[in-house]
């Protein structure tokens, strides 16, 4: 099982996997039905979640239900209980949305909210995060995880981010750590082929490796940065990495 899903996410593209793994990945669910973890976006039971990973897949990460994985399910429920996402309605950016996301998230805002992507044929509006098609000060809420190691100026997405978020409005901007975690930010645009990029910046797709430097690359952007461990509250049940932190900035 880790080595079927290991090549099809590292050699299928996204975009793909998007549209067709949801049926196949349910009847995989059956084989871990169980009561022991729950995903709290679909509200699924199982005795584990399914393992997930490109190279050395994770256990207990991938929710047949829905697609959701640990950071997924780390920021819904920080939603739920930090902040008014679920009260009222809003105007949201969700930049590459992901597939366990999106009905839930347009049932709550419906017109207001917006998908967004460069390539995926599940977002409304075909959009380079480097020139965001919507004027300032337009949203509440910018969704956008695990895109900013992909592009090809992060400082430049996040000041457009900041330009389109309300004064107040807020934005949580994750992005992939790999240990050690370099005290510096690592980019080098002369690495292209994939292989090497593989090698120096974790994934084949990535431009960058994100330091512990990150909080202040996106105060350069004019934003102000929170690091939340929210996640150490988190039951084991929901299968979160306790570790993980959430990054929430805002536009004051």
């Amino acid at each position: 099982m880790k080595k079927l899903i290991s090549v099809l996410i590292r050699y299928v593209p996204r975009k793909y996997l998007q549209l067709f793994s949801g049926v196949g990945l349910k009847a995989l669910g059956i084989f871990y039905a169980g009561n022991r973890v729950e995903c709290p976006i679909c509200k699924s039971h199982y005795r584990q979640f399914l393992p997930y990973g490109r190279i050395n897949p994770r256990p207990n990460a991938l929710c047949a239900g829905c697609l959701s994985l640990e950071r997924h399910r780390l920021i819904w429920l920080y939603l739920q209980q930090k902040t008014n996402f679920f009260q009222t309605k809003l105007y949201v950016l969700h930049i590459a949305p992901e597939h366990c996301f999106m009905k839930p998230f347009e049932a709550q805002h419906g017109e207001g909210y917006i998908t967004a992507d460069i390539e995926s044929p599940l977002a409304k509006v075909k959009m380079d995060i480097h020139q965001i098609p919507f004027g300032e000060n337009h949203f509440d809420v910018v969704l956008c995880n695990h895109v900013l190691e992909h592009v090809q100026d992060d400082i430049k997405a996040m000041s457009e981010i900041r330009r389109v978020l309300k004064p107040g409005g807020w934005a949580i901007l994750q992005v992939p750590f790999f240990a050690p975690i370099p005290d510096v930010t690592f980019e080098d645009n002369s690495i292209t082929d994939p292989r090497e990029r593989e090698r120096v910046f974790g994934q084949d797709d990535h431009v960058r490796l994100f330091g512990k430097d990150y909080t202040k690359r996106i105060e350069r952007a004019g934003l102000k940065a929170e690091e939340s461990n929210f996640a150490t509250t988190v039951s084991e049940r929901f299968g979160v990495q306790n570790k993980e932190v959430l990054y929430v900035a805002s536009k004051q």
